[in-house]
């Protein structure tokens, strides 16, 4: 066999592997789930687990004790307010809405609160009268299922800068529980921030 010869059998050898591996490639991605394992993983996805079911003891209406530090150097400021906790979407997420008061003025605020079946995660988002940003945070309960940590990111406007915030919500017991934020000082390290302390009105 002639050297041509044998350079076009290897060529043709090589495009028809290249075709297959192609193929399959094409065949792969190509190969969608079924209509009805469609439907079933969507449904899964977008039913109310019991992870949903650990975020109950929230539903109510709350007196809050509010302790803000503004500098880790000075007192807090304390404050009442409450809040009004309620299921919405089926199921799928606690809705809270806050009213008090902070710097001596009238405060309002929204969270809401869900789990995400896809991420296995806890995703929460909050909006109140102090801001116009929205804090979105993640996160997950310990083993015993008493204590919900969380983080999130947040523009700082006055550093100009990205800053990460930790919380964490302890259920103490079905009357009462203790929101604590931490984040950034005015050194970069970190200190509490905020304390919500809620008991049951009804």
């Amino acid at each position: 066999m002639t050297a041509r010869g044998t350079r076009a059998i290897l060529a043709l050898a090589l495009a028809f592997w290249t075709a297959a591996a192609a193929a399959d490639e094409k065949k792969a991605a190509a190969a969608p789930m079924d209509e009805k394992a469609m439907m079933e993983m969507w449904q899964k996805m977008a039913t109310p687990s019991d992870a949903h079911k650990k975020l109950d003891v929230l539903a109510g209406t709350w007196n809050v004790k509010n302790t803000m530090w503004m500098d880790p150097s000075k007192p807090p400021e304390v404050t009442e307010g409450t809040s009004e906790n309620t299921w919405v979407l089926g199921g799928r997420y606690i809705e809270q809405r806050y009213d008090g008061k902070l710097m001596g003025q009238p405060f309002s605020g929204i969270g809401y609160t869900g789990y995400d079946n896809y991420k296995k995660k806890y995703i929460g988002t909050w909006m109140d009268t102090a801001s116009t940003a929205i804090l979105t945070t993640t996160g997950s309960f310990d083993k015993a299922g008493k204590i919900l940590t969380a983080t999130g990111k947040m523009d700082d406007f006055a550093t100009g800068k990205v800053t990460t915030l930790r919380e964490k919500t302890t259920f103490v017991s079905n009357d009462e529980t203790l929101f604590e934020m931490w984040g950034p000082g005015p050194d970069g390290k970190e200190y509490k921030m905020l304390e919500l302390r809620s008991t049951r009105k009804k």
